[in-house]
């Protein structure tokens, strides 16, 4: 999941500035660009700080389980900037198309609560948006082999690949779903810049296969690494959908898959579906039914 929509680049732009009325046809209508490519480096770099900590402490997967993955890390990259470079064309394009139209002037920052009201809408919002098209990706078998697929190529996930993805996916899955978001909620371009910030460090975090204690987002949110990391192994991609900070979806719909944590011999941490929530995957020859298909039953 990237997290990049064009009113994101809007609101880092209304920061940066100093802000003054602007009318369309003004000479000052069209903002300076340098602020433009000021705010773009900003999201770009903190998301490449991020990632960094994924290679500088120990994994939930030892780093030879990364074989599994079908896609290079080489490759991986060459995707993320590709997706990087579209969705920063795009937030460009839309800020000039935005710029060009009435008056530009900045909101009135409303109370604390209300922001924290505004959040947590917000957040139900994209993460009902984001449940739906993301199963529904998962159904549609043509979705699914020529878009979303692509992601699954890392069946052992890790920071950087949380970008990866097809741009047909980066588009309906995270910018749209963070327009609907913002507007849905009503905050300023201020609030959202918080808002942008904290949903990338999460989906960063929850591709990156640390579990370290006392890592706020895992003490906050059951929607963490070890969660999502069930959905991207091969038994689990039709369960836990939600993304990317609560369970609710997947609870109320059927499709969440307990699991626990168990210890390696080699050191770390290895997530597996909970048998006390269904059938252990351990002793899955055990429980298939006639046709010799496995039960997998989620309580």
């Amino acid at each position: 999941m990237t997290l990049f929509p064009h009113h994101y680049l809007l609101s880092l732009n209304f920061t940066l500035h100093k802000h003054k009325k602007i009318h369309a046809g003004d000479e000052g209508a069209i903002a300076d660009p340098t602020s433009e490519l000021r705010a773009a480096l900003i999201l770009v770099s903190g998301i490449w700080v991020n990632v960094q900590r994924g290679w500088l402490i120990s994994l939930l997967h030892p780093r030879k389980e990364e074989s599994k993955n079908v896609v290079s890390l080489s490759t991986v990259i060459k995707g993320v900037l590709l997706q990087q470079a579209l969705q920063a064309a795009v937030a460009l394009s839309m800020f000039q198309v935005t710029s060009r139209k009435g008056v530009i002037e900045k909101p009135m920052q409303p109370s604390l609560w209300v922001q924290i009201l505004q959040v947590g809408i917000a957040m139900f919002v994209m993460d009902t948006w984001q449940y739906f098209v993301h199963r529904y990706m998962h159904v549609n078998s043509f979705l699914y082999r020529h878009v979303h697929s692509q992601h699954h190529r890392l069946v052992v996930p890790y920071a950087i690949g949380a970008l990866y993805n097809h741009p047909l996916e980066g588009l309906l899955l995270d910018t749209v779903g963070g327009a609907i978001s913002f507007l849905v909620s009503g905050m300023t371009p201020k609030t959202s810049v918080f808002f942008f910030s904290f949903a990338v460090i999460k989906t960063v975090d929850d591709h990156c296969g640390l579990r370290l204690p006392g890592n706020p987002f895992h003490l906050l949110f059951g929607n963490n690494t070890a969660y999502h990391d069930i959905h991207h192994q091969l038994h689990g991609t039709k369960y836990n959908f939600s993304q990317p900070f609560f369970m609710m979806w997947d609870k109320y719909l059927g499709t969440y898959m307990a699991f626990t944590l168990v210890k390696r011999l080699d050191g770390g941490f290895e997530a597996r579906p909970d048998d006390a929530g269904g059938w252990y995957y351990r002793h899955e020859s055990e429980h298939k039914d006639t046709n010799g298909i496995l039960q997998i039953r989620i309580v």
